[in-house]
């Protein structure tokens, strides 16, 4: 990825996926833990504790940064209607909670309150919302399995499981899915290539399935053979429309032959643990029993490491008592136990289809490389496409009340 100082690269190698999708955006910094839970209820009782206190104990609370204090001056978020009086002086109600891609497959809710989160990328609130789609770039982590590339419709905070620095890339540079993020006259260029109209969804379905990790990111092969584009198309739609939950073809993803997973055994109000049993096909959350659980949901893993445990992780980890990461559910809600499920499903549905994902970017004669993009004047990308659009047509608030001038 952009940043990481290597060889220059080949004429004759696969591009990368940032010299085609050329406008990137870093992952978000929460910089506080406690503004993002699994559920909305935890954020708003910590909001009420937090505006409850006052002075020393409500600094203490909110867990100060370098970009963030209670007395930091900050703009509202674009979209979002927060406060933008300093914190020290807050006392009104919980702003409404926000569904962002905490990690992957892992949507949470974050309180989108510009003063409490260190590096929020306003560039990236402006152009979310329908038809908007975030394609992922995982950070590189040598020999490690999962996929390169992962798609979301929620605001992602981009960091992959293993801490590597990833890169955002929306679908599109405008709000409404107006001027895909893609170097100019790609799409054209490709639709001339196999003989049909290429357009961003595409595209981005394409670049579900083909794209392959390295040090310098996601490369992305383009063959010569139209038809492996169509089929290519065709896999990436199915991969990313369970990636998001069925929002592509309206139906929520299940499992073939009419299989799917159900809880054998209620999960307890404290689980600690989680383990498998590949024998019978078992996930076991602190003596609650999941099944049946193919080993292909087990074992998926992005950035190396596995979904389900981090998953788990984030829902069960220790916090420092008296802090507000501490406030949460009294016991296991069923709600996290029905997101489990589907978790599963999606895992499993994922994992029985990487054999063909990794037979469809195979080494084929005839493939666009480099050297044909540059000669059809595709690459390099104008450094404009690198930055955002401006997309203000609206005034933003600005700290204690101001407009911003942008």
């Amino acid at each position: 990825m952009r940043g990481v100082t290597e060889a220059p690269l080949a004429d004759d190698a696969p591009p990368l996926l940032d010299e085609l999708m050329p406008w990137s955006v870093a992952p978000l910094r929460f910089g506080r833990p406690w503004i993002v839970a699994p559920d909305a209820r935890t954020l708003r009782a910590r909001w009420d504790r937090l505006v409850a206190a006052e002075g020393a104990e409500r600094e203490a609370l909110f867990r100060p940064s370098r970009a963030r204090t209670p007395a930091s001056a900050v703009g509202a978020l674009p979209g979002q209607r927060t406060g933008t009086t300093r914190f020290a002086r807050e006392s009104g109600p919980c702003p409404e909670p926000v569904r962002v891609a905490h990690g992957p497959f892992d949507e949470q809710w974050l309180l989108p309150d510009h003063r409490l989160i260190d590096t929020a990328r306003p560039e990236l609130w402006r152009v979310a919302g329908e038809p908007q789609l975030f394609a992922v770039e995982q950070g590189y982590v040598p020999g490690a399995a999962g996929p390169a590339l992962l798609v979301t419709a929620a605001l992602p905070e981009g960091r992959s499981p293993a801490g590597r620095p990833g890169r955002i890339r929306p679908l599109f540079r405008r709000p409404g899915g107006r001027e895909p993020n893609l170097a100019p006259g790609l799409l054209d260029f490709l639709g001339k290539r196999y003989g049909r109209e290429v357009g961003a969804q595409d595209w981005l379905a394409w670049t579900v399935a083909a794209a392959l990790p390295s040090p310098a990111g996601c490369r992305v092969p383009l063959p010569g053979d139209p038809e492996v584009w169509a089929a290519g198309v065709a896999l990436g739609r199915e991969l990313a429309d369970v990636q998001l939950r069925g929002a592509l073809s309206g139906t929520r993803p299940r499992l073939p032959g009419g299989h799917r997973p159900y809880v054998r055994a209620a999960v307890p109000a404290r689980p600690t643990t989680m383990a498998y049993d590949s024998e019978g096909e078992v996930l076991d959350v602190g003596g609650g029993l999941i099944s049946p659980v193919p080993a292909e949901a087990w074992e998926y893993r992005v950035g190396g490491v596995r979904v389900l445990e981090q998953w788990f992780a984030h829902r069960t980890a220790p916090a420092e008592p008296g802090s507000l990461e501490a406030i949460g559910p009294a016991a296991w809600p069923q709600e996290w136990t029905s997101e489990l499920l589907d978790l599963v499903t999606v895992l499993a549905l994922l994992g029985a289809r990487e054999p063909e994902r990794a037979a469809l970017v195979a080494p084929a004669a005839g493939a666009v490389d480099r050297a044909a993009l540059a000669t059809a004047g595709i690459l390099p990308a104008p450094p404009g496409s690198r930055h955002p659009a401006s997309v203000l047509d609206h005034q933003e608030e600005g700290p204690e009340g101001q407009f911003m001038l942008l």
